[in-house]
């Protein structure tokens, strides 16, 4: 974002892709926030989100061929990316934030992750999951000690391997994560590279929070734990006692609580294990 602002332009072309940066994307969300003329930043509303021909503004542009001259670099002919948040910490909401996006240019910001034409759409789709849930990223609390989740600390945390998913794991976890990530009609190819050719799904919180949490049951599931070490991850306490002195998600603990009057991820997520494998 410094020794290559010479590459970015504020105004767009026919020939320009646009410059996403890291804080504009969220789980499964690639439209988290959105820059104004002004290049002040706003998070995007629900209605807005709900728009499937909306689509979040950039702050710079960058030329196509710049774009496209990298990926075939990295023999990356896809429609698509797949990044994450690099500034983070561990005593934030989540520590491991990552989506996919449209095609477009990357600030440094926001690493992205590219994989090898072995692994099809749908063990991709699985990665996308595995990387967004709790599990993981309570892994990732383990790892990041300062406010950077580069790609050293990255490739310590374990992700399952592809040999993980087996075809009813796969019907299980791609609906969703398809669901959940296909709401704009801007990530059409990434729909149709899953083999869905229907519309974007509708931009729906509760629904959004019960697959989520689906989603979380089920790969603490696939990476071996059970009822009770999931309940930890969510909640120390809730295992050890009330005066246990070790926290996991206190911000989004408290954030819930305030919200709904409760901690809602934790009631959801294991009244999906319940459903699962109770």
């Amino acid at each position: 974002m410094t020794s290559d602002s010479g590459l970015f332009m504020d105004h767009p072309d026919i020939d320009c892709f646009p410059l996403y940066e890291a804080k504009q994307i969220h789980h499964f969300d690639h439209r988290w926030a959105s820059y104004n003329k002004d290049k002040s930043i706003w998070d995007a509303t629900l209605a807005e989100k709900q728009d499937h021909d909306f689509c979040v503004v950039p702050r710079y542009w960058v030329a196509k061929r710049s774009v496209i001259d990298k990926l075939a670099e990295m023999k990356w002919d896809r429609r698509w990316l797949i990044g994450w948040r690099d500034i983070t910490s561990a005593h934030v909401l989540r520590t491991a934030i990552s989506t996919v996006f449209p095609l477009a240019g990357v600030g440094n910001q926001m690493p992205l992750i590219f994989f090898d034409k072995s692994h099809d759409c749908q063990v991709i789709a699985s990665f996308i999951g595995n990387v967004s849930s709790l599990v993981y990223d309570f892994l990732a609390r383990q790892k990041v000690g300062g406010n950077h989740l580069n790609i050293f600390i990255f490739r310590q945390i374990p992700v399952l391997p592809p040999s993980t998913y087996t075809q009813a794991t796969i019907d299980f976890i791609q609906p969703r994560v398809l669901e959940l990530t296909y709401t704009a009609h801007d990530l059409k190819p990434w729909a149709e590279d899953l083999g869905y050719d229907g519309p974007a799904f509708r931009f729906d919180p509760e629904r959004r929070s019960l697959l989520r949490a689906e989603l979380d049951a089920f790969y603490a599931h696939l990476y071996g734990l059970n009822r009770d070490e999931l309940r930890y991850i969510l909640d120390p306490a809730d295992v050890m006692g009330p005066d246990y002195p070790s926290e996991t998600f206190r911000v989004l603990k408290n954030n819930e609580q305030r919200q709904f009057g409760e901690y809602r991820t934790q009631r959801l997520v294991l009244e999906a294990w319940d459903r699962l494998f109770g």
